[in-house]
């Protein structure tokens, strides 16, 4: 691939992602949206979230190395939730689910 060729794809990726981003904003400006659209919009970033956690918990070879490895990080996902679900601290859930991590791969 030519420099020329790299530059106006990385240009128009450019104005591809400028148009997505900033247009919504300046055609939604002043405007209020209908309520089951806002209630949409505010669950899409748990659903990526727990798409992207999902995808790192969930292989299909992740007993490979034994029921043992496999379990450990859903053992320390099942305590980040509930570590979530009673102080909905983020902090407190990261250092929950490493200090789990970490005892378990110690055992």
């Amino acid at each position: 691939m030519s420099w020329s060729e790299f530059l106006l794809i990385y240009g128009l990726c450019l104005v591809a992602i400028v148009l997505c981003r900033c247009v919504p904003i300046f055609a939604l400006k002043g405007r209020d949206l209908p309520r089951n659209m806002q209630t949409a919009l505010f669950l899409i970033p748990p659903a990526a979230f727990a798409a992207l956690v999902a995808n790192d918990l969930l292989s299909p070879t992740m007993f490979d190395g034994g029921v043992w490895q496999g379990a450990m990080p859903l053992l320390s996902a099942a305590v980040v939730v509930v570590v979530a679900w009673k102080t909905r601290s983020l902090i407190w859930c990261a250092l929950a689910g490493v200090a789990v991590y970490a005892i378990l791969t110690m055992l």
